[in-house]
């Protein structure tokens, strides 16, 4: 992937399995969010492509898709439960079906007092959980999450994990970004970190963490991005 001379992806070949938590970290201007567009058609790619099922995709090819970008973006000056019940609509739900959605999901997450509250009079995090719910609305089969815990204190955090542990446990493939290592930990099957376009490690938790010889990831992270001297152990 190159945009004029500046190429900014270059060499890089993974795979996601389905039903699983696939971590996609990388530091800041690593080539994460250029690859997350590539995926969802945003940006063309020079070279490469990408298959599902051993066929090539695109994303109005008919899969079912929920997509948290890091850029919030919702119709704040609508209520909460206009707001759920317009994408659910979008998404092919009935009425009834995108307003038992709707409600069900506000009082799992402790927001069903402000169903008719404008979205612009809700908090920050207030706001993430409700777009989080538009995500994940209609079971899509595949979920790309960039940063959905960002800016959670550990009690909503650790509510938002178990809705997205949730979601795997029924059946969703799940791309997860995150820079918090520790839901690197509990969550993901297999992972891919990028430097600079590339690849730095891929594979399982526990292979990952063997290639740096039984660090944790909290550990690799520093190694891989923190500009120290590194030795990678290949086994």
């Amino acid at each position: 992937m190159a945009f004029g001379d500046k190429v900014v992806i270059q060499d890089l070949s993974f795979e996601v399995r389905r039903g699983e938590v696939f971590g996609f970290l990388g530091s800041n201007g690593s080539g994460k969010t250029t690859t997350l567009r590539a995926l969802l058609g945003l940006y063309e790619p020079t070279a490469g492509e990408l298959l599902v099922d051993g066929k090539q995709f695109a994303v109005e090819d008919g899969v079912k898709l929920g997509y948290l970008p890091e850029e919030r973006g919702l119709y704040k000056k609508e209520t909460v439960i206009d707001t759920m019940m317009y994408f659910g609509r979008l998404k092919g739900l009935s009425k009834e079906e995108a307003r038992n959605f709707s409600m069900n999901y506000l009082e799992r997450v402790d927001l069903s007092d402000k169903a008719k509250t404008r979205l612009d009079k809700l908090s920050g995090g207030q706001q993430q959980k409700i777009q989080l719910g538009v995500t994940i609305m209609g079971d899509p089969e595949l979920l790309i999450l960039d940063e959905p815990t960002k800016g959670f204190d550990p009690v909503n955090r650790r509510l938002l994990m178990n809705i997205i542990e949730e979601r795997r446990k029924a059946g969703a493939t799940i791309i997860y970004v995150t820079h918090q290592m520790e839901e690197v930990e509990r969550l993901c099957d297999r992972l891919i970190l990028l430097k600079d376009g590339r690849a730095a490690a891929y594979g399982t938790l526990a292979e990952v963490k063997k290639q740096f010889g039984g660090a944790s990831m909290d550990d690799i992270f520093v190694k891989v991005y923190g500009g120290e001297k590194q030795e990678v152990r290949h086994e």
